[in-house]
């Protein structure tokens, strides 16, 4: 009897990765602001305007919740990173032309990990026992996340230069520019608001919160594209040491299948 899998159900699990990830922080979040809103909106011991923050909500009996879903959250984000580089290392995604496009995927994947440490430990030193160390992991989340989307922005431009007919690849760079930028604009506001005008600032943070879910899943489109691509495929059709006849058509019509 032959044991031969159908191609369409090949390098499937990863793909799962991001939208797992997404959903577990979403829950999170729609768990925290639901309890919040249920109770009658109360005012925690550490709020300062009417909107809590999703740290307040966080250092009361939440505080469980909150950690492992920013726990998994985090780690899970790191994942997404770490399995694009191996994928477009190993052929299975359309694979970097320069060494100036592996750098800035690297650089994307330490400032994840940075970021993702931050999310971590600032759900851990909640900001009732812990607010100057909260602040700070705070920072530390939001920078790191913020340079990782920023670097893999620009890998993305680069390589959608090197392929232009690859409209999938141009999708997804577009899709993580847009919602990148604006999550930063929204950072920015948020860091001006959050001493001056409590409330707005209360409103931007949960807006970033969520907006980080869609970002999240720009990793699900991305990995997908490597769906029913056996390791090294496009390496050696498209790559830099690629025939030059390889990879005067490009055709990602396997890739994309589901």
């Amino acid at each position: 009897m032959s044991t031969h899998i159908p191609l369409r159900f090949h390098h499937w699990i990863y793909v799962w990765i991001p939208i797992f990830t997404a959903l577990m922080w979403f829950a999170t979040l729609l768990a925290m602001l639901v309890t919040w809103l249920a109770m009658g909106r109360p005012k925690y011991p550490t709020q300062d305007g009417k909107v809590a923050y999703i740290s307040d909500i966080g250092a009361s009996r939440l505080k469980p919740l909150f950690v492992v879903g920013c726990a998994v959250t985090g780690f899970g984000f790191f994942l997404c990173l770490l399995y694009e580089r191996y994928l477009r290392h190993t052929g299975r995604l359309m694979p970097n032309m320069r060494m100036r496009e592996r750098v800035f995927s690297v650089l994307a994947i330490i400032c994840g990990l940075i970021g993702g440490f931050g999310l971590l430990f600032l759900s851990i030193f909640d900001t009732k026992r812990f607010p100057k160390e909260h602040r700070i992991f705070l920072l530390v989340f939001i920078v790191g996340v913020g340079f990782s989307a920023i670097f893999s922005v620009i890998e993305y431009r680069w390589l959608s230069k090197d392929f232009e007919g690859l409209k999938q690849l141009r999708g997804a760079y577009i899709a993580k520019g847009v919602i990148g930028f604006l999550l930063i604009i929204c950072a920015i506001v948020f860091a001006i608001t959050l001493f001056q005008a409590p409330d707005v600032g209360g409103v931007f943070e949960w807006v970033i919160a969520f907006g980080y879910t869609f970002y999240l899943l720009t990793y699900w489109y991305d990995l997908r594209l490597s769906k029913n691509v056996e390791k090294g495929e496009l390496m050696a059709r498209y790559g830099p040491h690629a025939h030059p006849e390889s990879g005067s058509n490009i055709n990602m019509t396997q890739v994309t299948q589901a």
